[in-house]
């Protein structure tokens, strides 16, 4: 399903993480100087200031002029550069979640940390996921703080799955997942009203949250309802359509490969978007459009040179590389064009876009997640440019960091420890080149990551990359 390989290192000192953390918190004690701070508690910078980090928290924030820097610290000089929370991908996988060895797994997560990824949720979970959160959380494995999704809950022949056909499967199936130690449901493909019922209410029970796709008979109402959080805009693109259009089928997943359904780009009512926007925003319910994965790889296209030239290329995994580009090769044959218009597909990354923004607007919480590696696209890279797809679909840089950090945080029940730069928070920080807030590109400047204080360096961060690459291309 996901796939790709990155790099990782086993750590042992460092103390137990606190209440809430996901990682151990390394002992000693940081000064970060002359620092702008980007604290994401509002749209601004504070500049020039000192952070003082001890045992793995910030402890003070402070005019450099005004912090005294305890003996024995390591001293970070941050002239001319900014400090931000570390990033969090709500919506990623692991290439080693399917076919390749889980032996992997802790390079993938070092890819992410050398990206400025401090939290990941892993959207299909696997047994072995299970223990690398375990070893990460007691120091034993330095990477993310980890959130997993159990197996998919499916109504298909799929791996790493609960195939559910019955109510009594779809119950039996969201017990399994809360007994194993997950901390979401995630529902896939083919999963019917009556099903998707059955497992609203024994989620309910379990007291688990929902989330993942929407089948286009649920709809976006329905799962309004539930309070299921939903991923890649589901099943939005039918509730714009006008009450007109000839037919109610749309792109949502597999529909952007069924030719006639690009037809219903011609049917959208713009107006339908912000009552839809409008719903989900009071519904409480917690968006992750993932706009760059399915923008990008259905609507806009890539150049081979633009492939070959990417960062994410050689860490693809050959076998999967080969994969992705056959699908491509067909996806994209000419022999489409005359349905999947230039136009219709302008209007299907312009619906998108425009979906997302009105959530927002309305006041719905956005979540950033890649949905990497997929489609020719790794973990890393293309979570911040999910960061600039949704700048380009009118957000503020602010507002794309917010969902990216504090939303994320407030979304996993962490703001207490981490989501901002201020007192008493974890320090999992990133330090930039140049500041966010004028250019969402420049959150891709990474001059050094610390995780629960854990200071990487940028040497450190390309080593890390650098073992990645060599572990994937041994295979």
């Amino acid at each position: 399903m996901r796939y790709t390989a990155l790099v990782l290192a086993a750590v042992s000192a460092a103390s137990l993480p606190g209440q809430g953390s996901r990682t151990a918190l390394t002992p000693g004690t940081i000064a970060i100087t002359h620092v702008n701070v980007v604290p994401m508690t509002s749209d601004t910078v504070l500049a020039d200031r000192s952070v003082l980090v001890r045992d793995g928290r910030i402890v003070e924030v402070q005019p450099a002029s005004a912090l005294r820097v305890p003996a024995g610290a390591r001293v970070i000089d941050g002239r001319g550069r900014f400090l931000v929370p570390g990033f969090a991908d709500a919506h990623t996988h692991l290439y080693s979640d399917e076919e390749l060895p889980d032996s992997l797994a802790s390079y993938e997560l070092g890819v992410m940390l050398a990206n400025g990824i401090t939290t990941a949720r892993l959207m299909i979970g696997t047994p072995e996921q299970l223990s690398l959160r375990a070893a990460i959380q007691a120091g034993r494995m330095l990477g993310p703080q980890l959130w997993l999704a159990g197996p998919q809950l499916t109504g298909s022949p799929a791996t790493n799955a609960h195939v559910v056909t019955t109510e009594d499967q779809a119950r039996a199936a969201v017990r399994s997942v809360v007994e194993a130690g997950y901390d979401f449901l995630k529902l896939t493909e083919n999963i019917p009203p009556a099903i998707h019922a059955a497992i609203v209410d024994e989620a309910r029970i379990r007291g688990i949250r929902i989330d993942g796709h929407v089948d286009t008979r649920v709809g976006v109402e329905r799962a309004l309802a539930a309070k299921q959080n939903i991923q890649h805009l589901d099943s939005y693109l039918e509730a714009v359509l006008a009450d007109s259009a000839p037919s109610r089928l749309s792109l949502t997943q597999g529909g952007v490969g069924r030719l006639q359904n690009w037809k219903s780009m011609d049917h959208v009512d713009p107006r339908k978007i912000a009552a839809i926007a409008g719903a989900t925003a009071r519904a409480g319910v917690w968006t992750t459009p993932t706009l760059t994965i399915f923008n990008k790889a259905f609507g806009i296209g890539f150049t081979d040179d633009e492939l070959e030239k990417s960062p994410d290329w050689k860490f693809m995994p050959p076998q999967f590389r080969s994969l992705y580009l056959r699908a491509r090769a067909r996806y994209w044959n000419p022999a489409n064009d005359s349905v999947r218009t230039p136009e219709r597909r302008r209007k299907y990354v312009e619906t998108r876009s425009a979906i997302a923004k009105a959530i927002s607007d309305s006041g719905g919480k956005l979540l950033v997640g890649s949905d990497a590696p997929d489609l020719l696209m790794v973990y890393g890279w293309t979570y911040h440019r999910e960061l600039e797809s949704l700048v380009r679909a009118g957000l503020t840089p602010y507002q794309a960091l917010v969902a990216g950090t504090k939303n994320a945080a407030e979304f996993f029940g962490g703001l207490a420890e981490w989501g901002t730069v201020q007192v008493g928070k974890r320090a999992d920080l990133v330090l930039l080149a140049a500041n966010p807030l004028e250019n969402i590109s420049n959150s891709t400047r990474i001059e050094a990551v610390a995780i629960g204080g854990r200071w990487l360096d940028r040497r450190e961060l390309d080593q890390m990359l650098a073992s990645a690459q060599s572990k994937i291309n041994e295979r």
